[in-house]
């Protein structure tokens, strides 16, 4: 790597270098969608935060040398249930799961498309790995830590002395605070499910044990061992997932790989909430990406909200955010016009992303370069974060007049940036006083000149000192 990037570890509670296997490469397994519905923006965070580690994986080690698969959980109670609520005359369950699946997995890449997100380099179906997992399911019960029972195969938890070690919890505390199903197939009721049987008409696979289906945890344990091996360098998620999913993970591919840790590196996501409460559709809050692009919320601003905040931090999505994040890009982007990027991504940029992804900092970066009118630095700096890229451009034309305003006010800011480097106030003092007269209101800070519409904004004028040189 050029630079050393380091990340939070969710296990070991601290950042820690990322270290690339003996080949220099770097494997990255993202927990993807359970497939029977749109996307909501809090499902987004995570496909947009660990996008920008996937660029910067890239950028720093070569495409070559990094793999992320993210999965679709396709096989899932939920989904039978929206199944069998949707199934039409003469459809089977199975038939409509796959309808459902198929139609949910276009919908997912469609909006995660439309915020920018570049495709893994795998993309798994549980469905497509029915025979690792059971193959882990044997091996677990041959190594003594699962059993069969009732033909269900639980993963035994007593067994496994690292139990609980991912989220910090005893597992006295981890059966109060969890849903756990009570069984009498159960030696103890924190056991989880590896295999659960199918009915004649559910979604089903032969296997050792009968007919039936994985439980959740195993699918991406099967998943990531197939396509990263035993251990890799990432994990990642939604903190959601922290228990008892990736926990659950944690264990059973421990035990089966016969390794001490299943990831070098764990990574949670915060909560997204909406205007500072928890997004409910009770409280008509909730969202799905569709629906901001209806409401003629472009992808990009999108993305840049979400990545406004740092990506271990709760993140409250506001009108406020939404309108900051717009009005910003329409400026760089009217900066950036017909404006090739710089051959290297500015080092504070590069710098912010390699210190745990700190997003925040990155666009202040950003920021300070559109104020010093470094258009080509931005551009670079930008498309690294996945923004000003050609793929997510077009939007602002909407307002073509509004992008023209703030492209002229950029190029004339950069035109006193550059005075004052020249260090020909006069010029520099004259440019600020021809846009206080034509309304435009500039504030000088650390980052860079800031901008904002007065209520006496001329546009005619502010063409004339464009005009003027």
């Amino acid at each position: 790597m050029t630079s050393e990037i380091t990340l939070y570890d969710s296990r070991t509670r601290q950042k820690q270098p990322l270290r690339p296997d003996a080949a220099g490469r770097v494997g990255m397994y993202v927990c993807g969608p359970t497939v029977y519905d749109r996307a909501h923006i809090g499902n987004a965070r995570p496909a947009v935060v660990f996008d920008v580690l996937f660029r910067l994986l890239r950028h720093e080690l070569g495409a070559g040398r990094v793999t992320y698969v993210r999965n679709f959980t396709d096989v899932d109670d939920k989904i039978n249930a929206r199944a069998a609520e949707s199934r039409g005359p003469g459809e089977s369950l199975e038939a409509a799961v796959r309808r459902i699946t198929d139609e949910t997995i276009g919908w997912y890449h469609e909006d995660m498309g439309a915020l920018g997100t570049m495709r893994p380099d795998h993309e798994p179906r549980c469905t497509e790995y029915i025979p690792q997992m059971i193959a882990m399911a044997e091996r677990l019960i041959a190594a003594g830590h699962a059993y069969a029972a009732e033909g269900h195969v639980l993963f035994e938890v007593a067994s496994y002395a690292g139990y609980g070690g991912l989220s910090r919890r005893s597992l006295d505390e981890m059966e109060a605070g969890a849903r756990v199903e009570v069984a009498p197939y159960k030696r103890n009721p924190m056991d989880f499910v590896l295999w659960k049987p199918s009915t004649p008409e559910q979604p089903g696979w032969d296997s050792p044990w009968g007919r039936g289906r994985p439980g959740w945890h195993i699918e991406c344990s099967a998943m990531a061992k197939a396509l990263l091996g035993d251990r890799f360098q990432i994990h990642a998620g939604g903190i959601d997932l922290q228990f008892p999913h990736h926990e659950n993970e944690r264990a059973q591919s421990c035990c089966a790989n016969a390794t001490e840790e299943m990831a070098d590196i764990w990574m949670h996501n915060g909560y997204l909430m909406v205007e500072g409460e928890k997004m409910s559709k009770s409280l008509g809050n909730f969202f799905t990406v569709k629906d901001l692009r209806d409401r003629g919320i472009p992808g990009e601003v999108m993305r840049m909200v979400l990545l406004s905040t740092q990506y271990r931090q709760p993140l409250d999505w506001t009108g406020k955010r939404v309108a900051e994040a717009e009005a910003a890009l329409r400026r760089w982007r009217g900066l950036c016009a017909g404006v090739a990027p710089a051959a290297a991504v500015p080092a504070a940029v590069r710098a912010a992303l390699a210190d745990d992804i700190n997003t925040p900092k990155a666009i202040a970066a950003l920021h300070a370069l559109a104020g010093q009118g470094d258009a080509a630095g931005l551009r670079a700096g930008a498309e690294l974060l996945g923004l000003l890229t050609d793929a997510l451009g077009g939007w602002e034309a909407a307002a073509e007049a509004d992008a023209d305003v703030a492209a002229g006010i950029d190029r004339l800011l950069a035109a006193r940036a550059a005075a004052r480097k020249a260090r020909d106030f006069a010029r520099a003092d004259a440019i600020r006083d021809g846009l206080a007269a034509a309304g435009v209101e500039v504030k000088d800070t650390p980052q860079g000149a800031e901008w904002q519409l007065g209520p006496d904004f001329d546009a005619a004028r502010l063409a004339g000192l464009e005009a003027a040189g």
